[in-house]
């Protein structure tokens, strides 16, 4: 049986391991565009902070390591241009793979508009090592740095910007950061990049780029203005990277994304597909969604190998968790913000509490902020929002379980959780706000 997969990164990856470890004949053929192989990258704004010293410390395996411990062709620099579906071809500039059984794990790229000037020098995104590593070539002697997008990795990169002694200004079409927050929150989050001197530049559109004599960016043209810069990131989103399938005839969500059903089986038989260019079904929303983040990309990956080799496992879904550290906060969230359940047309509440993440009593309590909605006819679970400067990751991963389980916020009070001062009061932070309905 001749497997092909296409990208080697998280999904891809996780499917050709579990692909030869369960069936010793497998031919096992991977197609990587670029030359690094199976990479965290949501590490890498921490490397630009110099937290993490080297861009191998990223490298889970590397390429020599795939082809020489478990057999696998594992191919660099093979850009896949089509896919014929009837003839079971890949084929790319110089070389064509035939398949049995086909992976699409391609990922993402960042959205880039075609902004006047914005193929300048000193512009940059950062989703690869290789973006990374363009961009710290570009740091020395740069001080006055922009960043375009107040997302995740916007805020990410402006952090560790700052840690390195650069003068950020982030600018925000919206008139919030993180959208993905309820509004209370987002203000929290405002407030600590305020705190932490980066300039904040929101209901601002960016219209163009500017470079000097040596064709280096020098300002950001807004539709409010120009604001100096001596190195751009952009940061306002990703887009699927499906384009080389048109004429496939394989279904598309409508941001491009590939539909996938519980086994990544895509509606061409013998297709698969799994990670960032492929839907994620939503437990909440209880309809496909598009997440992309690098837990959801290992486990369609790993679900999409055992589907190939004919050990099937449905994929049960996400419920749209992430956390991120923005200088001493931690941001966190699960399930639907108000924005997305009234977008659902689900009757709801929200619930909003600021309690200690230990005994109050204990040395070091520090406060932690929680918002629960919850569904007013059935007391369904909906979503969870909680910001703070520890307890966080504890709190959210039960109330992520909860929403995966999809409980009643009446049931969080009979949750068995642990107990003792240095870590909790008697009533968990959860179980506190879940009282409070």
């Amino acid at each position: 049986m001749k497997y092909v997969i296409i990208g080697g990164d998280a999904a891809g990856m996780s499917a050709a391991m579990q692909i030869v470890r369960h069936d010793e004949k497998a031919e096992v053929t991977t197609l990587e565009m670029g030359e690094v192989y199976s990479y965290a990258q949501c590490g890498l704004p921490y490397v630009v902070g110099g937290v993490i010293d080297s861009f191998d410390s990223l490298i889970a395996r590397s390429v020599e390591t795939f082809r020489d411990k478990y057999g696998i062709d594992a191919r660099v620099n093979h850009e896949v241009k089509a896919v014929d579906v009837e003839k079971k071809l890949v084929t790319g500039d110089g070389f064509e793979v035939p398949y049995d059984k086909l992976l699409v794990a391609t990922g993402a790229s960042p959205v880039v508009p075609p902004w006047n000037g914005v193929h300048l020098k000193g512009i940059h995104s950062v989703k690869t090592i290789p973006d990374t590593k363009a961009l710290m070539n570009d740091l020395d002697g740069i001080t006055k740095v922009v960043v375009i997008g107040g997302g995740y990795i916007g805020l990410e990169m402006a952090e560790n910007f700052v840690e390195i002694g650069k003068d950020v200004t982030m600018i925000e079409r919206n008139p919030r950061l993180a959208g993905i927050f309820d509004e209370e929150f987002s203000k929290k989050i405002g407030d600590e990049a305020s705190e932490h001197g980066i300039t904040l530049r929101f209901n601002e559109s960016v219209e163009a780029f500017e470079g000097g004599g040596d064709g280096r960016v020098a300002r950001v043209v807004t539709d409010k203005g120009h604001i100096d810069a001596e190195l751009v990131v952009i940061a306002i989103g990703v887009k699927p990277n499906t384009g080389f399938l048109e004429g496939t005839g394989i279904h598309l969500f409508a941001n491009g994304a590939i539909k996938v059903n519980a086994f990544m089986e895509t509606n061409i038989e013998d297709v698969y597909a799994a990670g960032d260019c492929a839907t994620q079904y939503h437990r909440v929303k209880e309809r496909d969604d598009y997440i992309p983040l690098g837990t959801h990309a290992n486990k369609q990956g790993r679900l999409a190998g055992r589907a190939m080799i004919g050990s099937p496992r449905p994929f049960q879904g996400v419920v749209g968790t992430s956390i991120i550290k923005f200088f001493d906060l931690t941001l966190a969230r699960t399930g639907l913000s108000e924005a997305e359940i009234e977008a659902q047309g689900y009757p709801y509440e929200t619930i909003s509490a600021e309690i200690p993440h230990i005994a109050g009593y204990y040395p070091n309590s520090e406060k932690l902020h929680i918002r629960m909605s919850y569904h007013t006819e059935t007391e369904r679970l909906l979503g969870a929002q909680l910001i703070g400067t520890a307890g966080v990751d504890k709190r959210i991963d039960v109330l992520a379980t909860a929403l995966f389980h999809r409980m009643r916020i009446s049931e969080l009070e009979d949750l068995d959780l642990a107990y003792a001062p240095p870590y909790n009061g008697v009533w968990d932070p959860v179980q506190q706000t879940a009282r409070r309905m």
